[in-house]
């Protein structure tokens, strides 16, 4: 079976771009996003440095996250290999986004639907070759089937090392380079200044850029002033002193990172803004209110004969609100039903929904046995299987955060306890408010208060690190 695959030979790469404008041209890429992109970082100090180029682009991986967190297929895998995506399914919510690895894919500003190089699929079902690759003038781009022992990229690989971006992130790319350093594909290996080619554009592409600035590190333009006034002070100093000013400038210099990054792509910002957050906040408001009370009513530690209609109404209201927000942070919020009608059950945003309409199910039977004072035992019933399903709806979301593979999220394998620690402490201190004196609302109300602060926190630092 076809297998279509890249390597990268960083041998002959010169840096010109004319991938990058190739597949511009051939897919009609907006400005300020790109499918393929050439990255240079610097080594050394002149005049003993030196500048590297690599291409950097979807690495069409054999076990791709992006697939796997699409809640709508709008992303597949195909038959040979290639990675495509369908952005007529797309719904725009960012979570291949935020499941790459390679930071490989963006939301195309003129339709709001996700995009990346999808391997020019259209001419490989014709015979050609990807454009990029015709058009690299030193063929340091080669295409090519590699289960096919006898292409030119198996003969190539076969004959040469080569390495992948991230093997540590299981994801199995085909995507190989020759000849490439560890500053080039490890982001943390590489300083990423103020002062770089793009730079201005560090504001990023996506949403909530605005915190996107936080991935770049502390300038150069200090230590170049401190460089330049040791060299002039060693000039008019004597011979001792000069001698202790060029070994504190060495010293300096040791420790400053030795390689930069001199051109890259612009940051694409925050890609889950405040209304994730608050999603989360108010989820656990609706789920942890109503898992806390119906656990202490059935252990005959609460009396809900005047409290059955404001828990309800807050797991409604705050439910209600937690459904909107969800529609709110996506870039085609017209096609949110798309996660049920068109649903890929592998992805924990559409494991979530059915989630969520199943708790809003049963409060919505809840709220018909109090209206029509229907048989009391029926509250009972439902309370025993409305528990799991507000406590899975409070915490679900730990598990759609480690499907996003490219975030410190997915290493954090204590994540699905702290949600429910959180929707725990929420829930209870919503029912504290319900039940309780003007100290323990006061009390209950900073609770609240620290846990939405901290799950802004915890939605926006990782998305502020470095991943390309």
């Amino acid at each position: 079976m076809v297998n279509y695959g890249f390597a990268i030979d960083n041998r002959k790469c010169i840096g010109c771009h004319a991938c990058t404008v190739a597949c511009k041209s051939e897919h009609d890429v907006p400005v300020g996003v790109n499918r393929t992109h050439v990255k240079y970082i610097e080594t050394g100090v002149y005049p003993n440095s030196s500048r590297e180029f690599s291409v950097h682009r979807c690495n069409h991986c054999e076990d791709a996250p992006c697939t796997t967190i699409c809640p709508t297929s709008a992303l597949n895998t195909r038959s040979d290999g290639i990675v495509d995506f369908d952005d007529e399914r797309c719904i725009g919510c960012k979570s291949c986004m935020q499941a790459c690895p390679y930071d490989a894919l963006y939301i195309d500003p003129n339709n709001g639907t996700a995009a990346k190089c999808n391997y020019c699929a259209h001419r490989i079902e014709n015979s050609y070759e990807p454009a990029c690759v015709i058009v690299c003038p030193v063929e340091a781009i080669v295409s090519g089937d590699l289960h096919d022992p006898e292409s030119n990229l198996s003969v190539l690989l076969a004959e040469n090392e080569t390495t992948v971006r991230k093997p540590e992130a299981n994801t199995i790319p085909n995507v190989y380079y020759l000849d490439t350093s560890e500053d080039m594909l490890n982001p943390n290996a590489t300083e990423a200044t103020g002062s770089y080619m793009w730079s201005e554009q560090a504001a990023g592409v996506g949403h909530f850029a605005k915190y996107a600035d936080q991935r770049l590190g502390a300038s150069d333009s200090h230590s170049m002033l401190v460089q330049l006034a040791l060299e002039m002070k060693a000039k008019d100093a004597a011979p001792r002193d000069a001698a202790i000013i060029r070994d504190v400038a060495q010293k300096l210099q040791d420790t400053s990172p030795k390689a930069k990054r001199a051109y890259d792509a612009p940051s694409k910002g925050i890609l889950w803004g405040w209304e994730v957050s608050a999603y989360i906040w108010t989820k656990a408001v609706a789920a942890g209110t109503y898992m806390v009370a119906m656990i202490a009513w059935l252990a005959g530690y609460l009396d809900m004969a005047d409290l059955w209609w404001p828990v309800i109404g807050i797991g409604i209201g705050f439910l209600a609100l937690t459904g909107l927000l969800l529609v709110k942070d996506l870039d085609r919020p017209e096609r949110f039903l798309y996660v049920l009608l068109r649903p890929n059950f592998s992805s924990w945003l559409v494991k979530g929904a059915v989630i969520i309409s199943g708790f809003g199910g049963i409060l919505a039977l809840t709220t018909l046995v109090l209206i029509f004072d229907l048989d009391q035992n029926l509250l009972i019933y439902l309370a025993y299987i409305g528990i799991p399903f507000a406590c899975l709806t409070g915490i679900y979301t730990a598990w759609l955060f480690q499907q996003a593979k490219a975030r410190s999220w997915s290493k954090d394998k204590m994540l699905v306890w702290k949600f429910l620690f959180e929707t725990t402490a929420i829930g209870s201190a919503v029912v504290m408010i319900l039940i309780g004196n003007a100290i323990m609302i006061l009390f209950a109300a900073i609770v609240l208060a620290i846990f939405a602060y901290h799950g802004h926190h915890v939605v926006q630092k990782p998305q502020i690190e470095s991943i390309i």
